[in-house]
């Protein structure tokens, strides 16, 4: 007769006060009935990115409306751009664009998925945002500038 295989090794529970604990202090999602109307947050967030993206405003002037993953690629995103402008010797100014249209939809309670159209002096730009209730506000957890 062939030994049978052991069990799978699972990781240890944490006691159940530790769990209730983590999940009462991690990030708590938010309904979209309890957060304020999405298109003004979208409005603010597109002038701020571009900004940040001229050179104009700092990247942590954002943080408290970003994820962790958002935050970080917008700021690598935001280096390259000031890498660029020191390449060309190009100084940072204030940017004039007007935004066209904003569009949003919801696929789900508490979230939010824009694009912002947004005309500059050389071209026209999409901005794409996500966007999550957590702790009662909404907070973007993906941003695209295309």
């Amino acid at each position: 007769m062939a030994p049978t295989p052991p069990a799978p090794a699972r990781a240890p529970k944490p006691p159940s006060g530790a769990r209730e604990l983590s999940e009462y202090f991690a990030p708590q999602r938010t309904s979209t009935e309890a957060l304020p109307d999405p298109q003004v947050f979208i409005e603010n967030l597109t002038r701020g990115v571009l900004e940040v993206f001229a050179g104009v405003r700092e990247v942590e002037q954002l943080a408290r409306w970003l994820t962790e993953d958002a935050y970080r690629k917008l700021l690598t995103r935001a280096n390259l751009a000031a890498r660029a402008r020191s390449a060309r010797g190009v100084p940072a100014k204030r940017p004039v664009h007007q935004i066209l249209t904003i569009r949003h939809s919801s696929p789900a309670d508490g979230i939010v998925e824009g694009v912002v159209v947004v005309a500059g002096p050389a071209r026209t730009r999409a901005v794409a945002v996500r966007l999550e209730g957590m702790d009662g506000r909404w907070r973007t957890t993906s941003l695209a500038l295309l």
